[in-house]
Formats: structure tokens, C-alpha cells, sequence
């Protein structure tokens, strides 16, 4: 039942953006970061970065706000250390993160994985309408590495258990 819930849908625009963004044949890292517009009860794209580390993503991240992050990694050992996730004050976001991953037999492929960053302490409604969208925005995208952050502490370790099957 909660698989057919779609509170927020996706906006055209975002839709043709996430086709063009999984067909893309830049080998770099790339991130779409996705709000909901709560006006029109739609997912937009707020910004896009190109050859961008998780490093710099994750100082892309709110503190108190959910949002989803698309993102592209260029390093199959990338680690992320720092804890900053200071930029934004209240920012519920979903992220959608295109990588390179070398596979031990030297294939390269470029997985995407969403992360839905949901600080705690964040409006509860605003938290039911991103967490409302989330299925449908996994289904429209094709993303198959989901995961969601609610610490600044655990964006770290769940970034390269989604990405990378790091523990």
C-alpha cells in the first residue's frame, strides 16, 4: 500500500533531467540535488554539480532540512571522513549521486544511488511529504542504492555502504 502513496510527483523537467543524467557518458562524479516544491507538491532540481567528491557533497548537505542527493563518485576507495555538514540551516533534501566504479575485474560501471538526508528536528510534515516522495522518485529514476541520513555522523558511513558495500 505505502509503494502506490505518491505525495509529491515528479516535475517534467526533473523527469527528463534524471534520463539525461543516467545516459550521460561524462566518466566524472555528478550530483542532482532534489526539493520538494510544497506550492505545487512537486520534486524540482534545486542545483547540479558536475565532478564533484563526496567530500564537497557532503558539505553540500543541510544540517536541519531533508533533501535527496543524486550523486557520481570517481573513486571506487574513496572514503569519507569529515563530519561538516553545515550549509543550511533547516533543508530536508533528496540527492542523486552518478559514480565511477571500478569492479575487481577492471569493469567500469556508473552506478546512481539516492540519498534522502532528513536532519532530525526538521518540520514533521515537510518530513511526511519528502518521506511520501521518496518511492516514487526510486521508481521514476530507476535507483536501485537508497538510503536515508538523519545524522551528519551517519551520512558518512551510509554513503560508502550504498556505494561501495563498505561497513
Amino acid at each position: 500500500m505505502s509503494d502506490s502513496l505518491v505525495v509529491c510527483d515528479l516535475h517534467p523537467k526533473l523527469q527528463e533531467r534524471l534520463k539525461k543524467f543516467r545516459f550521460c557518458k561524462d566518466t566524472t562524479n555528478a550530483a542532482i540535488i532534489i526539493k520538494v516544491n510544497k506550492e505545487n507538491q512537486e520534486m524540482v532540481v534545486e542545483e547540479e554539480h558536475e565532478d564533484i567528491s563526496p567530500d564537497s557533497l557532503r558539505d553540500e548537505l543541510p544540517e536541519r532540512q531533508p533533501r535527496y542527493p543524486l550523486t557520481l563518485c570517481c573513486s571506487q576507495k574513496h572514503l569519507i571522513y569529515s563530519e561538516s555538514l553545515t550549509r543550511r540551516a533547516c533543508c530536508l533534501e533528496f540527492i542523486v549521486y552518478r559514480y565511477k566504479y571500478v569492479h575487481y575485474d577492471k569493469r567500469v560501471s556508473y552506478p546512481m544511488c539516492l540519498i534522502f538526508s532528513s536532519p532530525q528536528g526538521c518540520n514533521p510534515l515537510l518530513q511526511m511529504m519528502y518521506a511520501g516522495s521518496k518511492n516514487r522518485l526510486v521508481q521514476i529514476g530507476e535507483l536501485t542504492k537508497v538510503g536515508t541520513s538523519q545524522e551528519r555522523a551517519s551520512f558518512i558511513t551510509l554513503f560508502n555502504i550504498i556505494c561501495f558495500g563498505w561497513l
